[in-house]
């Protein structure tokens, strides 16, 4: 019974964390700045600037690789802070088991 107790405790923790994770935010930048990018732990764009001086006509391909750039970037530092506040909310509900994957739950 104290497994399934266990189990129980570790999903609700696992929906919460889960529901929280639009809250976290991650901002990263590409071409000094240039270009910023901001997405949530759920590694859904929010918000992308793109300073003035990019948006001439010669500099459209310079244009596309920075945005490519800072997309990327911001992607995976949210995913990171997402796994930090899974790994946070989860801890001591899941036991060190060499070998178990918990890559389906975002850990």
């Amino acid at each position: 019974m104290g497994m399934m107790g266990k189990m129980k405790e570790l999903q609700e923790k696992m929906k919460q964390a889960q529901n929280e994770l639009q809250h976290i935010t991650a901002t990263a930048e590409s071409g000094g700045g240039l270009v910023r990018a901001t997405a949530n732990g759920h590694r859904r764009l929010l918000k992308l600037e793109i300073d003035e001086t990019l948006l001439q006509p010669q500099d459209r391909d310079m244009l596309a690789d920075l945005v490519v750039a800072a997309v990327n970037k911001v992607m995976e530092e949210a995913g990171d802070k997402a796994k930090e506040e899974l790994k946070n909310k989860t801890s001591g509900l899941i036991p060190n088991i060499p070998g178990l994957d918990l890559g389906g739950f975002g850990l």
